[in-house]
């Protein structure tokens, strides 16, 4: 990668503000190129726009648009990836996967980093403390959001 992943994060970060303010969960997602291009943004709008399928992670593979190969691709993602969004990082070869954190939530990380996913958890603070205020004020659709 040619740009620092924090500086990716922070594109990731201001999608999960966005979507905190709009009364969602927050947890926001960015595709670059790895030359640092930054390629489709998106955050988790379940809530926004009533479709269990609006993940963070989904909505800035959409927005990034088709390509003909996902494998010199980055996904940066503010909080670990769950099955659902790590079945889309195998499924279309995504070759790295950068993690604001992955403590609120484990993910699937695991399995990626097991299936040859280049793999970086930055442990980011402001992640962190973002996950833990919207699960302590909002755990019951946490609990939804994670199907727990």
């Amino acid at each position: 990668m040619t740009i620092d992943p924090r500086e990716m994060l922070r594109v990731a970060l201001g999608q999960a503000r966005t979507g905190l303010a709009e009364g969602g969960i927050p947890i926001g997602a960015a595709l670059f190129a790895l030359d640092g291009r930054l390629l489709g943004a998106g955050r988790n709008r379940r809530v926004q726009d009533g479709d269990p399928a609006t993940h963070a992670e989904t909505a800035a593979f959409r927005a990034a648009g088709r390509r003909p190969d996902y494998a010199g691709t980055v996904m940066v993602t503010t909080l670990s990836p769950c099955w659902y969004c790590a079945g889309l990082i195998r499924q279309f070869g995504i070759g790295h996967v950068v993690i604001g954190e992955a403590t609120t939530f484990p993910g699937a990380h695991a399995w990626l980093a097991d299936a040859g996913v280049h793999l970086l958890v930055l442990d980011d603070e402001e992640c962190a403390e973002l996950m833990r205020g919207f699960v302590r004020d909002h755990p019951a659709l946490w609990r939804e959001d994670i199907g727990g």
